[in-house]
């Protein structure tokens, strides 16, 4: 059954003519990809033999780091280089591993390998191909601009899009609302006419409604809030039936 909250202000009659869909976690399906990369390269340096027998731990403290990395690197308080290597080289040290190029490699070919994975959430295909036929629609992304594009290519999504906007390509990062902003400049649509679907209730469902724009929360996990959006769902599919 999906979970679809529509809220007591919606407008059930409002025309959007642009949806704008987060890509990691809400369409391409981050975590399963990221496990599957990180698992490979662990096997490829061999990490059991350096004293890290255990790869869940391993992954585990990993995603500790990669957490609070991104968040700091979201609001401008680390650069996108020091990220990129900072979070393995971070995870090594709790295995007392002090290895600075062990920790490049390992970011060199993550983020090589990463993009050519090509896992999507359930009924992804379907609900872009019907959501095309009806609307114009765009994916506003954080992520890194020289693996986002690549992920969509390889995933086979690239023809849904109209636009694929980056953060780097913006200057600013979601939950900013200049991003936004950018977003509808380059779409040539006003806020009431669009929609953004994202998995982060903070970045992309608030940012969005900051900037004027309405919400789908993608909340397969069904984690509990107390925040009033427009619309919330646990399986992509249901945008089909939603708008």
């Amino acid at each position: 059954m999906f979970l679809v909250k529509v809220f007591y202000f919606c407008d059930m009659t409002k025309k959007y003519t642009q949806i704008f869909f987060d890509l990691d976690k809400t369409i391409w399906d981050f975590e399963t990809n990221s496990q599957q990369t990180i698992a490979e390269i662990y096997n490829l340096l061999c990490f059991d033999k350096r004293n890290i027998a255990d790869f869940a731990q391993f992954h585990a403290v990993y995603e500790t780091h990669n957490l609070k990395l991104w968040e700091m690197y979201r609001y401008n308080k680390i650069a996108k280089p020091d990220l990129m290597v900072m979070r393995f080289y971070n995870t090594l040290m709790e295995f007392g591993i002090n290895d600075m190029p062990t920790a490049q490699a390992f970011s060199t070919q993550y983020l090589e390998l990463l993009p050519e994975k090509t896992a999507v959430f359930a009924g992804t295909h379907q609900t872009l191909a019907y959501l095309a036929g009806k609307y114009q629609l765009h994916i506003i992304t954080n992520g890194f601009e020289e693996v986002q594009f690549r992920k969509i290519q390889n995933a086979d999504m690239r023809h849904y899009f109209i636009h694929i906007i980056t953060s780097e390509e913006a200057g600013f990062k979601k939950p900013d609302t200049r991003i936004f902003n950018y977003a509808l400049q380059l779409c040539g649509a006003s806020a009431d006419q669009c929609l953004m679907v994202g998995d982060d209730l903070e970045v992309d469902v608030l940012g969005a409604k900051q900037a004027g724009m309405d919400q789908v929360y993608f909340n397969p996990q069904k984690l509990a809030h107390h925040e009033t959006i427009t619309y919330e769902i646990a399986e992509l599919t249901a945008l089909c039936g939603l708008i």
